[in-house]
């Protein structure tokens, strides 16, 4: 492990060390890694998408909309192989929250998320997408065939 110093005045310091216990942080060194992580990441997603990624798609949509229910529906269908799993939450009699967790090429996800949002009479919708490296081949105990594990990428 490396170490590093770094120096903050001291009302910069007190609303780190704030921000850090109402997050739960036991120290310093854990939040200062979150957020190098969460930079790092940010950054990453700002290039051109490549490889694989696991992705948590939200929006807020009005089911009264005409036609709007089916056609998400029919998109998430059409894309079938990215979506993992979807839930649905009615926030009154109006509006509707659904998360949907997607899984494949990143490009492909950005896509079919660009889509959605776009459909009109969704709003608020927000992809939180994390990158993801393949881990290793192997062939588990008595299926024979190699395949690739993904991890989330350092």
């Amino acid at each position: 492990m490396e170490r590093f110093t770094i120096s903050l005045d001291d009302s910069l310091a007190r609303e780190f060390d704030a921000l850090i216990a109402a997050r739960g942080y036991v120290n310093r060194s854990e939040a200062v890694r979150d957020l190098i992580r969460g930079a790092i990441e940010s950054d990453r997603q700002r290039g051109e998408p490549a490889g694989q990624c696991v992705a948590a798609l939200s929006y807020v949509y009005n089911h009264h909309e005409r036609e709007l229910s089916e056609r998400l529906t029919g998109l998430q269908h059409d894309h079938h192989d990215l979506t993992v799993a979807a839930m649905h939450t009615h926030l009154d009699h109006d509006n509707c929250l659904e998360n949907v967790v997607l899984k494949g090429l990143t490009v492909d996800v950005r896509r079919f998320a660009d889509a959605l949002i776009a459909e009109r009479g969704v709003r608020h919708g927000k992809l939180n997408l994390i990158a993801l490296e393949a881990e290793y081949h192997h062939a588990h105990d008595g299926h024979g065939s190699d395949h690739v594990h993904y991890r989330p990428a350092r």
